[in-house]
């Protein structure tokens, strides 16, 4: 797991550090001793896709440095239930307290790793990536955005800074698409890429005029992408949006777009049932 992530983690962990266990936990301190060592395994109860066991050993490790973390299955992996996906030892107190901060990140990133899994069988067959979006949890989004490769789907933007994105409102209050394409190059290099959203065939055909690198096809019909596709004929990438359910999906995959984004892979998580279990 790359640094920036675990950093991001870190960060977060702080703050959920302070809003459940405040001045400590009185239930786990005033019954466990203080030296007492256990083993724990963190068992999936739901068939998924797992992402995040780097973050759970990062948060065990804030209350016990010493942990032996052995994982058993890794990120990345199709997971079953009853699979242990990791097995720990260390200070008892360390074990129960930091079990639910744990656990909340696990289960979240998970997931949204299992559900990027499901919307890429889905296209099995086609020539088309799928990509989340930045409809990630205020704080979470390099946390999102890995679960979502580690379920085999892609990253589009991280944020506004790396990517233009010229939407319907950027459009209205520059008089047009040629009009915000030209202002927006004056000032921008030309490594970053431009992408424009679209509505209606006619826009589609500004948008190729300005000479875009991405169009956009934004809650489009099937048929009405079929014959934006065909215009664009490979001269720009093509992205499909807008009302993306797994149900949609191959439908879309079928009239030759480039790129599925998808916003319910990280706005509508339901969590991977996991649990922890003390073995010893």
């Amino acid at each position: 797991m790359d640094s920036k992530i675990l950093k991001s983690a870190e960060v977060l962990f702080d703050l959920a550090y302070a809003e459940d266990i405040g001045d400590g936990d009185i239930t786990t301190n005033n019954l466990i001793p203080p030296e007492q060592n256990k083993t724990a395994i963190l068992v999936a109860k739901a068939d998924g896709v797992i992402a995040g066991l780097p973050v759970a050993e990062m948060v065990f490790k804030k209350f016990d440095k010493n942990i032996e973390w052995n994982v058993k299955i890794p990120d990345g992996s199709k997971v079953y239930v009853g699979d242990v996906l990791a097995e720990f030892k260390g200070n008892y107190r360390a074990l129960l307290t930091g079990e639910r901060k744990a656990l909340n990140f696990l289960q979240r990133l998970s997931g949204i790793a299992t559900y990027a899994n499901k919307c890429m069988k889905e296209i099995e067959g086609h020539k088309v990536e799928i990509l989340d979006t930045r409809k990630t949890l205020p704080g979470y989004r390099y946390l999102d955005k890995y679960a979502v490769r580690m379920g085999g789907a892609s990253n589009h933007r991280f944020g506004l800074y790396d990517m233009v994105m010229i939407k319907d409102n950027h459009i209205q209050v520059s008089g047009g698409i040629m009009q915000a394409v030209e202002a927006i190059r004056k000032h921008i290099p030309k490594s970053i890429k431009i992408e424009v959203e679209t509505k209606t065939i006619e826009q589609v055909q500004e948008a190729l005029k300005a000479q875009v690198d991405i169009i956009m096809l934004d809650n489009m019909s099937a048929k009405m992408m079929r014959e934006a596709v065909e215009i664009i004929n490979k001269r720009a990438k093509i992205e499909a949006s807008g009302n993306m359910t797994i149900k949609r999906i191959r439908k879309v995959a079928a009239t030759g777009v480039d790129y599925i984004s998808i916003g319910a892979l990280t706005h509508s998580v339901k969590a991977l049932d996991i649990s922890q279990q003390i073995i010893d």
